[in-house]
């Protein structure tokens, strides 16, 4: 278990709202080995897929944005970040960058990573399914604890920069497929740098404004919990560059086909699929016609699982999505949503793909690298190789005394 220090807790008419609350548990946080652990693999996970984005547009776009905006931004572009899965939101596309940019380390990430966990979870799925971006309203909070730590701010003053970022909690489903979902990530990320300046420049703040934003925006604050290891319920790893909503159907494509072997797509007749309605909530595109677009679409997970070997950052480029054979097979896919769950994994996907010669069938509950199936260390290696592949960065040189100075050289852009 996460071992805290006693600390006296601060207290507004006698209560305290959320974010004293919080403030006292991020700065009272003695992380454990498996914290260290959780925040290591999160750092090279969520830089190695940074540096995959070093040529993207979203770097000269955001030019405006701070380091730390950008570089949260270019760590969820491609999306290939991890996920906790309680709160739905991408913790460390958001607390990494921050804590880089800042000079802060593990512990500052960690202290970051486990106020959003639990912020995004006492949002709940009701926020989520209201079509709120989880990453963005959470994450603002996350970032400016992220900051508050990395900069040495006592409790008072991180409880502060916690309400400081109130106003910037924002972002929607609607922005999945263009640029402003990334752009989300990176004006969450500022917001928090920001707010934590301002909390140490002597900014005030009604601590209450924490509670009253998570009423008004569907969530609890009562349903804040602070027991648990510093992010409860561990982080998904991606193993392909998608919405999280896409890893289960293309696993379970995939899982329907002898190795090796595609069938011919012009064989296949009709595809249908059961879901249960939670674990498409993002899945907005059902007729996409670019890369984009495509990694929020169930009905291209099908067909990308179905023609391509590997389903990687060519099978989500703009021609890969408009092919003929992708475009007819989208057309296929039947689906039928049941009302079972309330989060992406909830229930399991089955599969039918009838052809000409037979109909194959698959089925599944929990893709890999899901903290239910853990990736592998091979796994996780191949996936970093894959992402630095192209770049002169080695996975060892991801470290949190280096990986700062290393995004700044690998993702320079006008700004910089």
């Amino acid at each position: 278990m996460t071992e805290l220090n006693t600390a006296p807790a601060a207290t507004v008419d006698g209560q305290r709202p959320a974010a004293a609350a919080l403030a006292d548990w991020a700065l009272a946080l003695v992380p454990t080995d498996e914290d260290r652990a959780l925040a290591d693999r999160a750092l090279l996970d969520t830089v190695a897929v940074g540096i995959a984005a070093r040529e993207h547009h979203i770097l000269r776009v955001g030019a405006s944005l701070t380091h730390g905006g950008r570089w949260a931004a270019a760590c969820h572009v491609i999306d290939f970040d991890d996920l906790h899965m309680p709160s739905t939101a991408h913790i460390s596309t958001v607390c990494v960058p921050v804590a880089l940019a800042t000079g802060g380390g593990a512990a500052a990430y960690l202290a970051g990573a486990g106020v959003m966990a639990r912020v995004g979870t006492a949002l709940g799925w009701r926020h989520y399914s209201a079509g709120w971006h989880a990453t963005t309203t959470s994450g603002a909070l996350g970032a400016a604890v992220t900051a508050a730590v990395a900069l040495g701010l006592d409790t008072g003053q991180t409880a502060r920069a916690i309400a400081l970022a109130v106003p910037a909690a924002g972002g929607v489903q609607r922005a999945f497929g263009t640029d402003a979902k990334s752009l989300q990530i990176g004006f969450a990320a500022d917001a928090g740098i920001r707010a934590a300046e301002l909390a140490a420049a002597g900014a005030t703040a009604d601590l209450s404004a924490v509670d009253a934003w998570l009423r008004l925006v569907g969530g609890d604050p009562e349903a804040l919990t602070l027991d648990g290891p510093a992010v409860p319920g561990g982080l998904a790893i991606k193993m392909y560059p998608a919405c999280y909503a896409l890893q289960r159907p293309i696993t379970a494509v995939r899982s329907a086909l002898a190795p090796g072997e595609r069938p011919d797509p012009d064989s296949v007749r009709r595809i249908t699929v059961r879901t249960p309605a939670a674990s498409v909530q993002p899945l907005i595109h059902h007729r996409p016609q670019d890369g984009l677009q495509g990694k929020f679409s169930l009905e291209y997970a099908v067909a990308t699982a179905l023609l391509d070997e590997w389903q990687g950052f060519e099978a989500f480029g703009d021609d890969a999505v408009r092919r003929p054979e992708a475009q007819r097979l989208i057309g296929l896919v039947e689906t039928t949503l049941d009302d079972h769950g309330d989060s992406l994994l909830s229930g399991q996907v089955d599969i039918e793909v009838h052809t000409d010669d037979a109909v194959l069938t698959g089925s599944l509950q929990f893709p890999p690298g899901s903290p239910q199936r853990p990736p592998t260390d091979t796994e996780l290696a191949q996936k970093i190789a894959t992402c630095l592949e192209g770049s002169d960065v080695d996975a060892a040189a991801i470290t949190w005394g280096g990986a700062g100075e290393l995004l700044r050289r690998t993702l320079t852009g006008p700004r910089a």
